[in-house]
C-alpha cells in the first residue's frame, strides 16, 4: 500500500496537513540536537521518503535510514546521501547498544507488534540512547477533536485518493490513528517497555505527539 503512494508521499503529507507535517518534523529535530554529535550513530527508522532523514545530516553525527517499504527507500535515495537498508523494524540487522538515537516520525503506529518495537528500540540503544517517536495522537480540544474527525474521515480519504491513485492508503490512516490511541497510552507502552524519563509534547491541539525516552 505504501508502495503505490511513494511517489506522491511528499506532496500529500504538505497538502493534507496544509504544512504542519514540516513544523512537526523540525521541533522533533531540535529536540534531539543534543544527540546530533560527532561520533553519535542515529537510525532515522520508518523513514518513508526521507524528510526527517534529511534534517538530521550535517550536524556532525553518523546518520542512516531504514524503512520496511523499497519504493519509500528510492524515494528517500533521491534526497538523502545517508546509507539507507530495508529492514523490519521489529528485527533489525543492528548489534545491541549500537546506537545513540533512533528517531521514528509517523511510522511507529504501523508496526505490527508495538511492544515488540519497542522492546527492539531497547535493544539497539546504547545505555544513556533515546528513542523520540513522532505520532498521530488524539486531539484534546473537543471542538477541535470533531473537526479533525471531520476532515481525517471524510475529505482526507477523497483528496488523498484522488491524488494518490490509492484511496485504500488514505482510508487506511484515520483509521490506524484511530486505533493507536492517544499519546498517553504510547507513553505507558514506552515505561512498560523499561524506558526511562519518559515525557511526551503535543502539538495542534494533541493531534501529533512527540515522546522522548531514555534506555
Amino acid at each position: 500500500m505504501f508502495g503505490r503512494i511513494a511517489g506522491r508521499y511528499d506532496l500529500l503529507n504538505h497538502l493534507l496537513s496544509f504544512n504542519l507535517d514540516k513544523r512537526w518534523r523540525a521541533r522533533a529535530v531540535a529536540r534531539v540536537s543534543s544527540f546530533l554529535v560527532p561520533g553519535a550513530r542515529v537510525l532515522d527508522l520508518c523513514c518513508g521518503t526521507g524528510d526527517v532523514l534529511l534534517a538530521l545530516e550535517n550536524r556532525g553525527a553518523w546518520i542512516a535510514g531504514s524503512d520496511f517499504c523499497h519504493p519509500m527507500l528510492l524515494e528517500a535515495r533521491r534526497k538523502s546521501k545517508s546509507p539507507l537498508f530495508e529492514a523490519d523494524a521489529l528485527n533489525l540487522p543492528l548489534a545491541s547498544d549500537s546506537l545513540d538515537l533512533i528517531t521514528c516520525a509517523f511510522g511507529f503506529r504501523n508496526l505490527a507488534n508495538y511492544d515488540r518495537g519497542l522492546e527492539e528500540f531497547l535493544r539497539v540503544l546504547k545505555p544513556g540512547g533515546m528513542a523520540a517517536i513522532l505520532e498521530f495522537s488524539q486531539p484534546t480540544n473537543r471542538a477541535f477533536g470533531a473537526l479533525y474527525g471531520f476532515f481525517s474521515h471524510r475529505v482526507l480519504p477523497k483528496v488523498g485518493g484522488m491524488i494518490s491513485g490509492s484511496s485504500e492508503a488514505y482510508s487506511y490512516l484515520p483509521e490506524s490513528i484511530k486505533r493507536f490511541g492517544g499519546a498517553e497510552a504510547l507513553a505507558s507502552r514506552m515505561r512498560a517497555a523499561g524506558f526511562q524519563r519518559v515525557e511526551f509534547e503535543r502539538m495542534t491541539s494533541g493531534a501529533v505527539a512527540l515522546h522522548l525516552g531514555y534506555k
